[in-house]
């Protein structure tokens, strides 16, 4: 049970954040849990909703995206993010699982997607304070300055979503994520 409400409904959400979850539904068919706690604030319903939108426009492409969030979740230890981006990751990125599980142990098997999974992890284990050698890596493996400020702005709004569930402990709506291996 989630520490935050999260409104059984949309009809039972904030009339700002109503329409808004209307469009979640009708882009995929439900509303997940993650939607309606952050819609208790249309505010923060909105923010989040822009900038995954503008960043979806960016020049990171789905997969790595995918894979960025499934490292940051991991990090981050957000059970919820984990299983939806699991899912997402397999059934919308066509992620396998072994690159599935590899993304969430902060790599890649794609040479190009491992650099931006490993800089998304420096910058999240180092809360932006990577090293030279960190923004070295990313341009040597081809990221132009605006992949590396959407990285970067990706790992934000992961950090931004694992929070929110961590605090309210967002009931999972997706198939759980089976734990690493030790």
């Amino acid at each position: 049970m989630s520490r935050i409400n999260t409104p059984a409904s949309i009809d039972t959400a904030p009339a700002g954040s109503q329409p808004l979850l209307e469009a979640v539904k009708k882009q995929f068919g439900i509303v997940p849990n993650l939607f309606r706690v952050v819609g208790n604030s249309p505010a923060a319903l909105e923010g989040y909703l822009g900038l995954n939108a503008a960043l979806g426009k960016g020049a990171v492409d789905a997969k790595t995206r995918e894979r960025i969030a499934l490292a940051v979740a991991e990090i981050n230890g957000c059970d919820y993010c984990l299983a939806a981006h699991s899912y997402m990751g397999a059934n919308l990125a066509k992620l396998d699982e072994a690159e599935i599980l590899a993304n969430r142990r902060g790599t890649s098997g794609d040479a190009k997607a491992d650099a931006a999974v490993r800089f998304a992890v420096a910058v999240t284990k180092a809360r932006g304070r990577v090293g030279n050698g960190d923004v070295e890596a990313i341009r040597a493996a081809g990221f132009s300055d605006a992949q590396i400020v959407e990285i970067v702005l990706h790992v934000a709004l992961n950090t931004l979503t694992n929070y929110v569930n961590n605090v309210a402990e967002t009931a999972i709506d997706f198939p759980v994520a089976k734990p690493l291996a030790a």
